[in-house]
């Protein structure tokens, strides 16, 4: 886990390369955390980035399968409120639990930040605001 690393204009918190065979990092999969949002950077030659803003993650979850535990590492399973991203893996990363902490401080900073709440990303029934529900 690295902090404060400094690259292309952006200061990232923590960053990290998916983990493939014995926990090494031989992956072309690299993630980017910073104070307000997440990225996932994938590819050699095309290089595909995908954003996440902290502040839509409504909830979380952590897979630890034996075979990325015995290496220190796990899966961080990201649910938001994103239109392009509702589901996002951060697969097999070192030290998970300390990242998944990272990550929820984020967003309890961003959600202060900007005045909002669980409660505010979801509507009447479950529902988010923008899909009322059909009659």
């Amino acid at each position: 886990m690295a902090g404060g690393k400094t690259k292309d204009g952006l200061e990232y918190l923590w960053t990290d390369k998916k983990r493939t065979l014995f926990g090494l990092p031989l992956s072309f999969t690299r993630y980017y955390l910073t104070d307000n949002r997440l990225i996932t950077r994938v590819g050699f030659l095309t290089i595909t980035e995908d954003e996440l803003d902290i502040y839509r993650i409504t909830d979380k979850k952590m897979e630890l399968p034996l075979g990325q535990r015995l290496f220190g590492c796990g899966t961080i399973i990201l649910f938001s409120k994103d239109v392009d991203t509702p589901e996002k893996e951060i697969c097999s990363v070192k030290n998970p639990r300390q990242v998944s902490d990272l990550i929820t401080a984020c967003i309890n900073e961003q959600r202060d930040q900007f005045g909002i709440r669980g409660k505010d990303m979801v509507g009447p029934g479950g529902m988010p605001p923008e899909n009322p529900p059909e009659e």
